[in-house]
């Protein structure tokens, strides 16, 4: 089966720091440009970041511009999401994808989706 396995997601203070991980199963991450996104509850999916497999350039959404940072590891055919200064706004369900063409904002546009890891920031 081809998805991904996400991982690393908890609760954290604000302020606090984690690192999701985005695990492939089924095939190899070295020929997709990556995306995370992620859901909070009663909302739609957010476009976090995503990085290309060509050039390994990077995007982020503006709201975690400066905090986040993604990056790969193809010979682990994973992908990491190191995310600083929470915020409770962060708060979501992450989930990261391939991108079925290039790096996009829509949703539509991935596959091989995951179940996603829960982020909480909360004191």
């Amino acid at each position: 089966q081809l998805q991904f396995v996400e991982s690393g997601g908890g609760l954290v203070q604000p302020g606090g720091s984690l690192r999701l991980s985005c695990a492939a199963s089924g095939f190899i991450t070295d020929y997709y440009d990556i995306g995370w996104f992620r859901q909070a509850p009663g909302k739609e999916h957010e476009g976090v970041s995503c990085i290309s497999s060509n050039d390994g350039s990077t995007s982020y959404a503006d709201s975690v511009k400066g905090r986040f940072t993604i990056s790969r590891d193809n010979a682990k055919n994973t992908v990491y999401l190191q995310m600083n200064s929470l915020k409770p706004e962060d708060t979501a369900t992450y989930y990261c994808a391939a991108a079925a063409i290039s790096c996009s904002r829509y949703v539509s546009d991935y596959m091989y989706w995951g179940q996603g890891t829960q982020v909480t920031v909360s004191s």
